[in-house]
């Protein structure tokens, strides 16, 4: 067996929960040369060995999903997540050894589990966490302020305004922000921004948030129809002329770009040469 197969067949146990028959180091040692005793107990320590593995492999994924979806696991209760977690790693098992990597399809999936039809805002609500947890993980950005010159001298449709990486824009027809920010509170002001968020699930209230880094932690802020069109489409690539155009004239851009210096939500200015 060679070691291709040997990660086949160790892939295959940990995932089926089913042992297959337990691999021999070489085609030669057969049931020729080992006793039918020795197969066995070779047969049983594999079992015991994955089994061991498996647990092991089972807790190290929960809590890696649980560090990546704080305010789902905290929705639905550790033990409830814990159940969820096992069932997600079945369905879609990690592909990569980062597990930080891991979790992206889970949004989708709670919305398509049978189980939680009761909260259709959790898979909104796990895509923050999810954004929160990529824009941590993204790249430090170097603030290349120099570069804001041309806001002064070039024509807006040769510039584009960079944002640090990581960032990203949510749309939700859910109050995204505000139960973010109540799983994020204690005592009497949890209590009062959990009414409020109940208020607004009733009122069927969405809400627009933007996920930037503030320092090495990622933040979230609440955004108007306007600012989201703007960010998106600076997000997408778009000049200044076209994200502009994308918000509207009720957008101030100076009013804008002066918190976003003093939040260091902008990375820089490029400008094109075509």
């Amino acid at each position: 067996m060679n070691e291709a197969q040997r990660q086949q067949w160790l892939f295959a146990a940990l995932t089926t929960g089913a042992v297959p028959a337990a691999p021999v180091p070489n085609a030669a040692l057969s049931e020729a040369w080992l006793p039918e005793a020795a197969l066995r107990e070779t047969g049983a320590r594999a079992a015991r060995g994955l089994e061991a593995y498996r647990a092991n492999a089972e807790g190290i994924a929960e809590r890696a999903l649980a560090a990546t979806f704080p305010t789902v696991q905290a929705m639905l209760g550790v033990d409830d997540f814990g159940h969820l977690a096992r069932a997600f790693r079945l369905a879609h098992p990690p592909e990569r050894g980062d597990l930080g990597e891991w979790g992206d399809a889970l949004p989708a999936w709670l919305e398509a589990h049978a189980g939680l039809a009761a909260w259709p805002w959790l898979g909104d609500c796990a895509r923050l966490d999810f954004a929160l947890h990529r824009c941590e993980r993204a790249a430090d950005a170097v603030p290349e302020l120099e570069s804001l010159r041309h806001l002064e001298t070039d024509d807006p449709s040769r510039l584009r305004l960079l944002l640090p990486p990581g960032s990203a824009v949510l749309r939700s027809d859910w109050p995204l922000d505000a139960i973010h920010h109540a799983h994020r509170l204690a005592g009497d002001a949890a209590e009062r921004a959990f009414a409020q968020v109940r208020e607004k699930v009733a009122a069927r209230h969405g809400e627009t948030v933007f996920v930037v880094r503030h320092g090495w932690r990622a933040a979230v802020h609440g955004l108007d129809a306007p600012t989201a069109d703007w960010l998106d489409a600076l997000l997408a690539g778009a000049d200044l002329e076209r994200a502009l155009a994308c918000a509207g004239a009720t957008f101030d851009f100076a009013a804008w770009l002066g918190t976003a210096l003093r939040e260091s939500w902008v990375k820089g200015v490029v400008a094109s040469n075509d």
